[in-house]
């Protein structure tokens, strides 16, 4: 017997229909992943079966250790042992660890609360995660990896048998996604099930006993992973065979556009700690320069005090065209002719409620005003023309943003800034959390842009993105810049070892 079937699930919103008939199996001890691409309707399935969207909501059936299930809320499955982690973590992080874990489930003795019992529990379950720290700890003074495995072990004090994980290494280093796939394999060692969504496909492959695959709201297939290239998983995902992933396309490079002279900057919240030391570096015209390094390595902190929006202390001089540039604020770097898409979209980019519309034209507003007027016709030509454009997909320009996928969000950041015309784009993480099919969309327009004269800086964590996309790489190692080398002939392990290797510039 199946530990859970969900059969021809429907969900509408309004006129659209974000799962149309969808099924899926999931055995005891199994980690089924749900692949498809932004939009597809992966999160919308577990949002059924974890009561998120409750019983009445959708057509279909939910079978949970042999019995018809009808959830009305989230308390309802967690009570049946079914317990989802969001991508968004949802810890109160003023708490400590241990009253964040019995939060609203804690445990009494003689009406009282019980915290010797409490501590003790929450030391069991820090231990099954394998977290080492004490269960008095702030979550606000842990690693985002670590607040991770708090998560689950919260999910596991409610003694889960299925755990659902969305997109749960998306802010993880490689080390903490190590440990937390590690984690995953020891609880389906111990009978815990799971579902596991993500767009990284090697982890994917690495982890999973089956591999669903969803596309537009409609079951494609789902096959045992071992029989699954990546390659299969991306033309099951995108409904087309995808022989490059990396689109790169020559380009023209010109002259030196922006150069940055001996950079220093330190940490925003102890002036004595250096993030970014001494750095120095040049972009041409037309290029696209990556920007490599651990988590840590000042790389975004540098091209802050490049934008302007730096908050801690820093000095050193960059050059636009020949000419010394002082940007004190954003603003000030968007009038030279400078933006930057930021790398938490979704508190750094988009304003949740404010129509897609809206969120495009922010950052270039100024150029429909006359007089103090807002030529509102004026204004949505252009959106209508950069949707278009850079192919967001919306139902219209009025739709709240924070009702669009991920790529399609980061499309829209795209739109805002490239109204203004820049001449200088800093992309940080521009691909984090989007499917294939979107990331393919935004490489083959960074390619678009560098060939009109745009340069591009992308700072990316993720290396073959780095090497498959970039003209030339910075390398970046404890706020210095280790490395400057010409993207040729360029493998993963040179990139590391720069890093790592003593000394300056390489």
């Amino acid at each position: 017997m199946s530990l859970l079937e969900m059969k021809n699930i429907v969900k509408c919103f309004g006129p659209v229909k974000a799962l149309d008939g969808v099924s899926i199996r999931l055995e005891k001890g199994e980690i089924l992943s749900l692949c498809g691409e932004n939009g597809s309707g992966k999160s919308t399935l577990v949002k059924v079966l974890c009561g998120i969207y409750p019983h009445g909501e959708f057509e279909g059936t939910i079978t949970y250790n042999g019995e018809n299930i009808q959830p009305k809320s989230i308390a309802d499955t967690e009570a049946l042992g079914i317990a989802i982690i969001h991508q968004e973590l949802t810890l109160v992080k003023e708490l400590s660890i241990l009253e964040n874990l019995f939060l609203g489930a804690e445990l009494t003795k003689y009406g009282l609360l019980d915290f010797e019992l409490m501590h003790y529990e929450a030391e069991l379950l820090l231990k099954k995660v394998k977290l080492s720290v004490s269960p008095e700890t702030k979550v606000e003074d842990l690693g985002v990896g670590q607040q991770q495995l708090v998560e689950i072990a919260k999910a596991l004090s409610k003694n889960a048998k299925l755990l659902v994980l969305d997109e749960p290494t998306a802010p993880l280093t490689e080390s903490e996604t190590d440990i937390l796939l590690e984690l995953v394999k020891d609880l389906r060692s111990s009978g815990v099930s799971c579902i596991y969504i993500s767009h990284k496909l090697g982890e994917v492959k690495a982890i999973s006993d089956q591999i669903c695959v969803i596309r537009d709201g409609t079951h494609i297939g789902t096959r045992k992973a071992a029989e699954m290239s990546t390659d299969d998983i991306i033309t099951m995902m995108v409904g087309r065979e995808m022989k490059q992933l990396f689109p790169k396309e020559p380009h023209d490079i010109g002259e030196v556009v922006l150069e940055a002279k001996n950079i220093n900057a330190w940490d925003k919240a102890n002036s004595s700690i250096p993030k970014v030391r001494n750095a120095s570096f040049i972009l041409r015209q037309g290029e696209i320069l990556g920007v490599s390094g651990l988590v840590g390595a000042g790389r975004t902190e540098l091209m802050e005090c490049l934008y302007g929006c730096y908050q801690g202390k820093h000095n050193g001089t960059f050059y636009l065209n020949g000419e010394v540039l002082s940007c004190s604020s954003s603003r000030d770097a968007l009038n030279a002719g400078i933006a930057m898409v930021p790398e938490d979209r979704k508190r750094h980019g988009i304003v949740p409620i404010m129509g897609v519309g809206q969120n495009i034209s922010l950052a270039g507003i100024d150029q429909f005003q006359s007089l103090g007027f807002l030529d509102e016709s004026a204004e949505a030509n252009a959106i209508d023309d950069s949707i278009k454009k850079l192919t967001v997909k919306t139902p219209n320009a009025e739709i709240a943003i924070k009702n669009l996928s991920g790529g399609n969000q980061q499309k829209a950041i795209l739109a805002r800034f490239l109204m203004i015309n820049p001449s200088v784009l800093i992309l940080d993480e521009p691909t984090r959390g989007i499917d294939v099919g979107a990331k393919y969309e935004i490489y083959k327009l960074m390619f678009q842009l560098v060939k009109k004269g745009i340069s591009i800086i992308m700072i990316s964590s993720e290396l073959p993105e780095v090497l498959g996309i970039s003209d030339r790489v910075l390398v970046m190692h404890e706020g210095r810049i280790k490395g400057d080398l010409i993207n040729e002939n360029l493998s993963q392990e040179i990139v590391m070892d720069c890093a790592l290797s003593e000394g300056e510039v390489a």
